[in-house]
């Protein structure tokens, strides 16, 4: 089974429907047989790579609301995150331009290390309040994983994968994609958003029965047509009654 989730790095919700397709996969008795790629959307694409706002600021201005209405959203949100295991530190957060990370996570594929540097840029954003479009807080992020530090920070410097990023995110409009995370099961069923953890466990249910169900074959042979096949009590040829 195959699953593909697009989502980014600054995005709560994906690292909080993250956490439930993985708490509905460890419940999953199938998990062993299941894959998952991780797809590139980005929410600002121009978005600044540094800026001096909060995210309280920064999300007041982007949704005209008041700092205090930014603040008490995102207080929701945490408190959603903490029912999944995450800490998320907004009054710490450092808004940012998400393309290199997702250029990092497309190199981390190639080196197969792709879902624990995912993991590990949530982490860095959400909970450790690093700034995840600095090369090299992306290059430490990297070597934690395993990867080299200097390769990364060498990669970083070019435009390589963005390309591949790129493919990602007209993938995503292709399909009608709408927002993040957006999960699509063997390319046929999708779950759109941080759904709770049954919807998760339905949908790899379903997905693996279907995988498995032993098809049922249907007989086109037709109405009433002679017998000609043989049987342990011998071969009857149609006409030949006698």
């Amino acid at each position: 089974m195959k699953i593909s989730v697009w989502s980014d790095f600054v995005c709560p919700f994906c690292y909080i429907g993250k956490r439930r397709l993985e708490e509905a996969l460890n419940m999953f008795p199938h998990k062993d047989g299941v894959t998952i790629q991780f797809k590139s959307f980005e929410l600002a694409p121009d978005a600044a790579k540094k800026t001096d706002k909060s995210i309280h600021e920064a999300l007041a201005a982007k949704y005209g609301m008041s700092i205090a209405q930014a603040k008490a959203m995102n207080q929701n949100v945490g408190e959603q995150a903490a029912l999944a295991g995450l800490t998320f530190n907004f009054d710490e957060m450092k808004p940012a331009n998400t393309l290199d990370a997702h250029r990092l996570a497309k190199l981390a594929e190639e080196k197969g290390k792709e879902a624990e540097v995912t993991e590990r840029l949530l982490q860095a954003y959400f909970t450790d309040s690093l700034l995840i479009s600095d090369h090299l807080v992306l290059a430490e992020i990297a070597g934690k994983a395993g990867l080299n530090k200097e390769e990364v920070i060498s990669f970083l410097a070019t435009d390589r994968l963005t390309e591949e990023v790129r493919i990602d995110e007209e993938e995503a409009r292709r399909i009608g994609v709408q927002g993040v995370p957006f999960f699509v099961f063997n390319d046929k069923y999708a779950i759109s958003g941080a759904q709770p953890v049954e919807a998760f466990t339905a949908a790899l249910q379903k997905v693996w029965e279907e995988e498995n169900e032993k098809p049922v074959l249907q007989d086109l042979s037709g109405d009433g047509a002679p017998d000609t096949v043989c049987t342990d009590e011998g071969c009857d040829v149609p006409g030949d009654r006698t």
